[in-house]
């Protein structure tokens, strides 16, 4: 009787255990090629993975397409678990990803860092709702105190507590306020650094132009040493806004609201800030410009118009005025 292929190939391999040896080699080789190979994602993904074991992970990966096979990925979690466990997190793919390489970031890569930017000028209502509204912020919040937030970006990930996230916003804005402190100018009205923090908030308020802010802030310092109402319309907007933020133009009457943060009817400083000033702003109150204005109004611009008398800021007034009586007779058509 002739010999089979199966007892030829042992007689040219010489033996059965080497035999064995050559096949397991020819497994091993082809588990490498899966675990090296290209896998089917077509473009970069990011993906929450969740707690819940292996079994969870596959089909997760699987359903999103980052990889072909639940049971070649289990296969390989488990032949390189020695490489360190799973970890549950927000992760970016690439296009291609091999299972070695799906694997690797599962088990090394650096989570997704997501950021959250909180604008200057929000009041707390604003920046709470910004925080509520988060993608992968977890757990409820608290309202924070006004002007308590220094308004940045800031870095975190899915899953992440948005306490935790509003206190270190509190901290940057506890530590920038106490260094402008420390680096304030000689001889200005002000007792504490809350009182540079509700100042900064009033600035904040009062312009856009970056330019602006030292200037102005030069204005309400120069109001303050001479015991003049502050006068500004955005405290006013404040309190007939309850706290929030006045979605129409001031009033006559508005300017005669009974509140402490009514600068028209009250000296000094309103009793608290009305806004999250930004670091800009905390810097221009306590180094302003030297100047020795008393008055400022919008210029038409975008900017202001600055005096030191009144009858030169009069002027100005009526000068913004006939820019308005203009614009309400030319309205600009609204874009679409």
């Amino acid at each position: 009787m002739r010999a089979g292929p199966g007892r030829r190939l042992l007689r040219w391999l010489g033996g059965t255990a080497l035999a064995l040896a050559v096949l397991a080699g020819l497994g091993a080789w082809q588990a490498q090629r899966i675990y090296r190979a290209p896998g089917p994602l077509a473009a970069p993904a990011q993906l929450v993975i969740p707690r819940g074991g292996a079994d969870r992970i596959a089909a997760l990966l699987a359903e999103a397409g980052v990889i072909r096979d639940p049971r070649a990925f289990l296969a390989a979690a488990w032949w390189s678990q020695a490489a360190g466990p799973l970890r549950a997190a927000e992760f970016a793919f690439p296009p291609g990803a091999s299972l070695a390489e799906v694997l690797d970031i599962l088990r090394t890569a650096r989570p997704v860092q997501r950021r959250l930017t909180i604008p200057e000028g929000l009041t707390a209502r604003q920046i709470l709702a910004l925080v509520e509204a988060a993608e992968g912020l977890a757990g409820p919040v608290a309202l924070p105190a006004e002007g308590s937030i220094l308004p940045q970006t800031y870095a975190y990930q899915w899953g992440d507590d948005r306490v935790t996230l509003l206190r270190r916003a509190e901290v940057a804005m506890t530590a920038a306020l106490t260094e402008a402190w420390a680096e304030r100018a000689e001889g200005l009205p002000l007792a504490s650094p809350r009182e540079a923090l509700i100042l900064a908030s009033i600035v904040e308020r009062e312009t856009a132009v970056a330019a602006e802010r030292p200037r102005i802030a030069a204005v309400f310092l120069n109001r303050l040493k001479r015991n003049m109402p502050l006068q500004s319309d955005p405290t006013v907007a404040y309190a007939a806004a309850e706290g929030g933020v006045l979605e129409r133009r001031l009033s006559r009457a508005d300017l005669e609201l009974d509140s402490p943060f009514n600068t028209y009817r009250n000296r000094g400083l309103p009793p608290a800030p009305i806004a999250a000033p930004g670091l800009a702003s905390l810097r221009a109150v306590l180094r302003p410009a030297e100047s020795d204005e008393l008055y400022f109004v919008a210029d038409g611009s975008g900017g202001h118009a600055f005096a030191r008398t009144l009858e030169e800021h009069n002027r100005n007034v009526a000068r913004w005025r006939e820019v308005e009586r203009k614009r309400a007779e030319n309205p600009q058509p609204v874009a679409r």
